[in-house]
């Protein structure tokens, strides 16, 4: 029998799973009939736990048991400004780990992210294994193509938790451009316009035949479909502080409400040119009264609300054109990826700045997952093999000194890809150095991701200068990181694959998978218990169809027609909210857009013409991993040094041949 392995798409708000059978890149519907599921986890009191579109529909009655976007924690630090926004919006309760790692509380039991994206890619297995009446054990894995290394061990590991051998980590816009191209025979530059959940991201790539080049990518980790909804979120607010002077953003119950209404909102004005926004009780206020709320919002104020994040978008795509070396005439097509792309605004703006009319036959919500499947079935031997140049988003940095990161390895360098910078010891008779890895952007070290830090030891002692060492940087296909150092004189070598980034141990992850914590997974068993019964559906205005969402019949190769058919419209049914009292027909919509994280850009600092001194910080006793953020001092933190500073501690610096 053929051997079986999908491809999934990973999503902040939606997750999408497809196989290829039979030469043909099906996407899989789940047990309701739904195409995509929501990434939401609930627990139950008996502790078993539902994934999707149903666990959904009870955040608004057990939020404290309902996680969602788990996407955007995944692979960060308990310190970092997107966990400290999580926990001041979030009704379920976010814990500090050991390394500084990030934590879900539920009932006095915690769960890593790495689990909670588990259980997610469970149901994307059972989903599967349903459709091909076998097991299913190797996926392809899509992530946001700005994902650094940290967040791509963490979906690894949640890979692993789940059953899933991990064939690839796979960046979501070249995934969307192999879906787009593969097997057409195309010779074309084509941008990839990926606005999700979480993230933004411009992939700029060249298809000649089967060979997808990447040739840049840029983004914007903070800018995403939940930009949008906290706009229109902020307008409910402000209205209801208004009428009541109560802010009800303070009460988890109806920020959750106003949440779903500004989602449902924002999908409406999609299609509308006006929405009505009706919630009958919000909240209650201190006599017991039930407080409500009325607003219409036409799509004019909306895309004034917006247009700031729209530009914002643009900046970026700005940059990775420069990247390319080209311009906008120089493309033969703009694809469109996530929810927030079917609005009318974003997709007129996107014709304005691209001067072309992005390709309307690309359905933004499954166009990853499929090409991750066809990915995936290229790795079998169930389909024609094509070869991806992808790029890695960001630099790859050292630690220096003043607070300075210097880069190794430059963004848009193709991957996979190995390289050796030699330094020297700063000191005479030194005996270690220590090595500190980030990875970002930023000059300002502490603006970029800590990817992690060790100590090498062992080489030969000798004066000052005279000993060298080659620090190796090798990132592999899946964009991940390995850190190796070595003496040129005597060969002794340290290295380490930065494996801090999800806050697991190999013991612990295997202690996980041993124990099949993904396995309380019971989603099907739910559907099972609502057969039989009439599961109402959600009609969209202009979605006279209402029947699942099918690829329109190609009279090309394309697995997306000719590009005559929109199907980024005519979205199949997806669930209603349970009709529990106090729940207004205006909050049963369900989400078919994505969520992300409101977040300030920091603005590199512009320090051109500093002096640059390598650095690792000494680590302090009461924090033995070395990832304190405490500013460093200038003064004294240097450990490699090409300023001449006389600076303590153990130091190396650049040869003169670096420099």
């Amino acid at each position: 029998m053929a051997e079986i392995a999908v491809g999934i798409d990973l999503g902040t708000s939606n997750t999408c799973v497809s196989m290829m059978q039979d030469g043909e890149v099906q996407v899989l519907a789940n047990a309701f009939g739904e195409r995509t599921s929501a990434s939401v986890v609930h627990f139950h009191d008996d502790g078993s736990v539902e994934v999707g579109n149903s666990a959904k529909a009870k955040v608004i009655h057990a939020p404290s048991q309902t996680v969602s976007s788990a996407k955007r924690l995944i692979g960060r630090y308990y310190f970092s400004e997107e966990v400290k926004k999580a926990e001041a919006v979030y009704a379920y309760e976010i814990v500090e780990a050991p390394n500084h790692g990030v934590r879900i509380e539920i009932r006095e039991e915690e769960f890593s992210l790495p689990e909670i994206s588990a259980m997610v890619l469970r149901e994307m297995k059972q989903i599967a294994e349903t459709h091909a009446g076998d097991q299913v054990t190797k996926a392809v894995i899509t992530v946001p193509a700005y994902f650094n290394d940290n967040q791509r061990q963490a979906t690894k590991d949640a890979g692993r938790i789940a059953g899933l051998e991990v064939l690839r980590i796979l960046n979501e816009p070249t995934a969307a451009a192999l879906a787009y191209g593969f097997g057409m025979g195309l010779n074309q530059r084509v941008a990839v316009y990926d606005l999700g959940g979480g993230t933004f991201d411009i992939s700029v790539l060249e298809i000649g035949k089967d060979i997808f080049e990447v040739l840049a990518t840029c983004g914007d980790t903070f800018l995403g479909g939940d930009d949008f909804d906290d706009r229109i979120m902020d307008l409910l607010a402000d209205d209801f502080v208004a009428k009541y002077g109560i802010n009800p953003r303070n009460d988890p119950y109806a920020y959750e409400k106003l949440k779903l209404a500004a989602e449902n909102a924002k999908k409406a004005l999609s299609v509308d040119d006006e929405t009505h926004v009706a919630i009958e009780d919000v909240m209650k206020n201190d006599e017991g009264e039930q407080l409500g709320l009325e607003r219409v919002i036409t799509r004019a104020e909306f895309a004034q609300l917006t247009q700031d994040l729209i530009m914002r978008t643009f900046k970026v795509c700005d940059e990775a054109l420069q990247q390319s070396d080209l311009t906008v005439r120089d493309l033969d097509g703009v694809i469109l990826v996530g929810g927030p792309t079917r609005l009318p605004m974003i997709r007129e703006a996107v014709t304005h700045y691209f001067q072309q009319e992005p390709r309307v036959d690309v359905d933004p919500d499954e166009v990853v997952s499929m090409g991750a499947a066809i990915h995936a079935a290229s790795l079998v031997g169930e389909a024609p093999d094509s070869m991806l140049l992808d790029v890695t988003p960001l630099d790859l940095r050292i630690g220096v000194a003043g607070g300075l990161a210097e880069p190794v390895i430059e963004r848009n360098t193709p991957v996979p890809i190995e390289q050796t910078r030699t330094f020297t010891t700063f000191q005479d008779h030194q005996e270690s150095v220590q090595i500190r890895v980030y990875q970002g952007d930023h000059r300002q070290a502490e603006e970029n991701a800590l990817l992690g830090q060790f100590e090498f030891s062992g080489f030969e002692k000798g004066l000052r200068s005279d000993v060298k060492i080659d620090v190796t940087f090798e990132i592999d296909a899946d964009g991940i990181v390995n850190v190796t150092a070595a003496d040129q004189a005597t060969g002794q070598a340290a290295s380490t694959q930065i494996t801090l980034s999800s806050g697991l141990a190999e013991e612990q992850i295997e202690k996980i998978i041993e124990q099949d914590v993904a396995g309380r997974v019971a989603t099907v068993v739910a559907a099972e218990r609502a057969a039989g019964e009439q599961i109402p559906s959600i009609t969209i205005a202009g979605d006279e169809g209402g029947g699942a969402a099918a690829v329109a019949p190609a009279a090309t190769d394309s697995p997306f027609g000719d590009g005559t058919v929109d199907l980024s419209e005519g979205r199949g049914p997806e669930l209603e909210l349970a009709d529990e009292a106090g729940v207004s027909a205006a909050e049963q919509e369900l989400d078919l857009l994505d969520d992300d994280e409101l977040i300030s850009l920091a603005e590199e600092a512009d320090l051109a013409g500093e002096d640059i001194t390598l650095d690792v910080p000494t680590v302090a006793s009461n924090d033995p991993e070395g990832f304190a953020t405490a500013p460093v001092d200038a003064d004294d933190d240097g450990l490699f040094d090409t300023s001449g500073t006389d600076l303590s501690g153990p130091e190396i610096e650049l040869t003169e041949e670096e420099k």
